[in-house]
């Protein structure tokens, strides 16, 4: 048997991400809360090019996946 040095064995050909694992879509923007990435972006990430998957995480810190303002609370929802 011949030994594998440590750092092949765990050495994994993953697609970056920027996923932190909180996947809330909010309702007004359609934005990821967690990774800011849109609907068609997540499902397609897997078949997108490593060109496209960059150009898309250059651009999300400049996105804001919900809006910075409260919503108006009790005071909006009694207004419906």
């Amino acid at each position: 048997m011949t030994d594998v040095p440590r750092s092949l064995v765990w050495k994994r050909n993953e697609i970056e991400s920027p996923c932190v694992q909180i996947c809330v879509i909010h309702p007004e923007t359609r934005l990821c809360t967690g990774c800011a990435r849109s609907i068609d972006e997540i499902g397609g990430w897997s078949r997108m090019s490593a060109e496209e998957r960059s150009g898309i995480m250059a651009e999300l810190p400049s996105r804001e996946a919900a809006p910075k303002g409260r919503r108006g609370g009790r005071a909006a929802r009694l207004k419906r």
